[in-house]
């Protein structure tokens, strides 16, 4: 069973950041799972926080631009073709580890045939992992744009400001319909002397459940997530296990 979690947000909100702290948590407990990170924001930042420059896309096999390691194999059918060109852009960030980029995505209302190709390739690969993280672009419109999945449990990332709670609200309104029967909340970042009690107020008049709060943490300004961090790991630790995640050891 794949398990699949899903961080979205405003772009500088720390989605990044999250999702790096998820997958080094997860390894720890769980060292012998499999991880696909699916880098589903425009920015592709994730590839870059752990220094790589990361350009073989989903877009490139989409406009056939992608040059691939390989020649292509003879007699395959377009479904297999575009099955063999995703593998060929998997990129190993760590053992048992990898990481896709998706970069641009076609409209689903594109009548293309590689867009359903692509689709059912990318839901087919997902299965094969046991864990699944996905660094989205602001909401889940934009993945559910590339492939129709499950997701399991949906993180809105937001600062602890009224103005940011409700963005996060949009973002809810515009995701719930691809979250479907899955989990769907927030996660505060940046917290300072626990959460303000407007703000709480707030999210609760927005009826958005709370996952969990993260405190300001200054070696992460400065350094990035690092192993060094305590409190993050702690706290995503936390969060991880208050997620409604259909988990098997």
């Amino acid at each position: 069973m794949t398990v699949s979690i899903a961080v979205t947000g405003k772009s500088g909100s720390g989605k990044t950041t999250i999702t790096k702290a998820l997958l080094f948590n997860l390894k720890l407990m769980y060292p012998d799972k499999t991880f696909l990170v699916v880098d589903n924001d425009l920015s592709c930042e994730f590839g870059h926080s752990f220094g790589y420059d990361i350009r073989n896309t989903v877009y490139g096999i989409r406009t056939g631009k992608h040059e691939y390691k390989t020649g292509v194999p003879s007699h395959m059918t377009r479904q297999e073709y575009i099955e063999w060109a995703l593998d060929d852009i998997i990129f190993e960030l760590d053992d048992n580890v990898d990481l896709l980029v998706t970069w641009l995505i076609g409209s689903k209302d594109c009548r293309c045939p590689i867009t359903g190709q692509i689709n059912n390739a990318l839901a087919k690969l997902f299965k094969q992992y046991d864990f699944v993280l996905f660094d989205c672009e602001f909401d889940l419109k934009y993945l559910h744009q590339l492939v129709d999945c499950h997701i399991d449990s949906t993180i809105i990332v937001a600062m602890p400001t009224s103005e940011s709670v409700h963005l996060a609200s949009r973002i809810q309104e515009s995701s719930e319909k691809h979250a479907l029967d899955g989990e769907l909340g927030i996660v505060l970042n940046k917290v300072t002397n626990g959460l303000p009690e407007d703000i709480s107020a707030q999210i609760n008049n927005y009826g958005i459940k709370i996952l969990g709060t993260l405190s300001y943490d200054d070696t992460l300004e400065n350094n990035g997530v690092k192993k060094e961090s305590q409190k993050l790991n702690s706290e995503i630790k936390e969060i991880f296990f208050r997620l409604n995640l259909p988990l098997r050891r």
